[in-house]
């Protein structure tokens, strides 16, 4: 799945932070840009895999589920 998200980075002293505009909670940090970008991409992985698991569990089991691709 190829998704596109807006990030946000600050210089903070010897840090970079970083923080997904449309994934709330979603924050990176690195020493560099690089690493902090690759912290952000893991936090934005993790969090929309842990609402897509917390949503299914409510499915009713007579449920249907397919992916739709957003362009």
């Amino acid at each position: 799945m190829q998704n596109e998200f807006s990030a946000v980075f600050e210089q903070d002293g010897d840090w970079y932070i970083g923080y997904c505009l449309e994934v709330p909670g979603a924050n990176g940090q690195g020493k560099s840009l690089d690493d902090c970008r690759d912290s952000l991409r893991h936090a934005i992985k993790l969090i929309l895999q842990d609402r897509r698991e917390a949503a299914a569990q409510g499915l009713p089991t007579d449920a249907i589920q397919e992916t739709i691709d957003v362009a």
